[in-house]
């Protein structure tokens, strides 16, 4: 039986190099897992983290033992099985995994093929983690001329979505908190921090505001402008894929690739993005660059609720949290009534997205990279971007107040 990373690599390189179906078909048929071709080709029939070999850990698993979720249950030969609707995606369990048994999704050929096969356009969304991870050489403009060669129609950064998903907790935040024991917790960004308060500290949900997060704005916002259109979101997080099923939401977002998997694809193709010519189209604030750091969510609410509201009497005491055990003792430490905070931040991973499991840079060269570039914006927040108003005008909004009361493209229910 061949080794999974040899069937992956195969097929991968099948897939750039455009093989017939009677290619790929061929290579199906060779001495292969069916259960890693299953995976490979039909990864949304699977949970977010695969087993691609025996369990050899014993009867003490480090992987379920570790599970926050309880995504980890043995079958009846004794191997670990991933519960596809408990999996949030956040990785534990490959880090502890003794076997290294355990690996992230790989959603490179569906994604492939739906850029081969589309009838519409196919847009690349990039999570605002995305500058630097494929080299200093690389820009906005030149990754954007790279995803173009690879027959994309666009890219978008989801940085511009999280300044539309700023100001509506901004403005969510102008209108809840009143008194000093008032707090909000952000449900803007990371879905392990969202999946920790919905299924282990629910006594909280009362406050998630009802917001999607900048992935899914970008993508439900993408499907509103251009209906056939197809979106993939690329990103440092395993934990996007679960997300972008999750039922009410998983109209927005048809695949998710991370930046790993990004560049896999850009060397098969031998493109190199940092030899493209620029197509430099910058529309995002400081407030949604910066995003992707710990901190960052906190920072763009403090700004954008000051120049909102100048003159309020309360203002944004924040507090954050980062890493699972950081966030597991924040969320305790609220149920037992130690705040002194009104707006709560968490990030799954250390450092936020640019500390993710499948990024690139090392995760302090990654926050420089961010702050660097969120440095670099033209407008410091969403209230003074003129691309946000024109946005939110092209989607149907007539004020910006109108976020709080929409029901469809920003807003979900916990």
């Amino acid at each position: 039986m061949q080794s999974f990373n040899e069937l992956y690599g195969r097929l991968v390189k099948a897939a750039a190099e455009n093989r017939t179906e009677a290619e790929l078909e061929q290579i199906r048929k060779e001495d292969f897992d069916p259960h890693h071709l299953d995976c490979l080709f039909r990864p949304e029939k699977h949970a977010p983290v695969w087993r691609i070999g025996e369990c050899g850990c014993g009867e003490d698993a480090a992987c379920a033992a570790n599970c926050l979720f309880d995504a980890l249950k043995r079958d009846e030969k004794g191997n670990m099985v991933v519960d596809k609707d408990r999996c949030v995606g956040c990785g534990e369990c490959i880090e502890r995994c003794n076997a290294k048994n355990l690996i992230e999704s790989r959603d490179i050929l569906p994604a492939l093929a739906a850029v081969n096969r589309a009838e519409g356009p196919v847009y690349a969304l990039v999570a605002p983690a995305f500058i630097g991870q494929l080299g200093p050489a690389v820009t906005p403009g030149k990754l954007r001329s790279a995803f173009k060669k690879l027959g994309f129609s666009g890219m978008v950064e989801v940085a511009l979505f999280a300044d539309i998903l700023t100001l509506k907790e901004a403005l969510e935040f102008d209108r809840t908190i009143l008194t000093d024991k008032d707090f909000l917790l952000t449900s803007c960004c990371c879905p392990i921090w969202i999946a920790m308060i919905r299924k282990v500290y629910h006594q909280l949900v009362p406050n998630l505001p009802g917001a999607v997060s900048p992935m899914v704005a970008c993508g439900r916002a993408v499907k509103k402008l251009e209906p056939n259109a197809t979106t993939i979101f690329i990103g440092p997080c395993i934990a996007k894929k679960a997300e972008a099923r999750e039922p009410d939401i998983a109209d927005a977002v048809d695949f998710v690739l991370t930046f790993q998997e990004m560049r896999d694809i850009f060397e098969f193709f031998q493109i190199n993005p940092g030899e493209m010519e620029e197509d430099s189209r910058d529309h995002s604030s400081k407030s949604g660059r910066i995003y992707a750091r710990t901190g960052g969510v906190s920072e763009a609410m403090q700004e954008t609720v000051r120049r909102l509201n100048p003159g309020r009497s309360i203002t944004v005491k924040a507090r954050q949290a980062d890493g699972i055990p950081g966030c597991r003792a924040l969320l305790s430490a609220l149920l037992a009534g130690d705040n002194d905070a009104n707006f709560i931040e968490g990030m799954g991973c250390v450092g936020g997205c640019v500390g993710g499991p499948k990024a690139i840079l090392p995760r302090e060269e990654g926050r420089e990279s961010v702050n660097e570039y969120g440095d670099g914006a033209a407008y410091p927040t969403p209230i003074d971007n003129p691309y946000v108003i024109d946005l939110l005008h092209r989607l149907g909004f007539d004020t910006v107040e109108g976020l709080l009361e929409e029901h469809g493209l920003f807003t979900r229910n916990f």
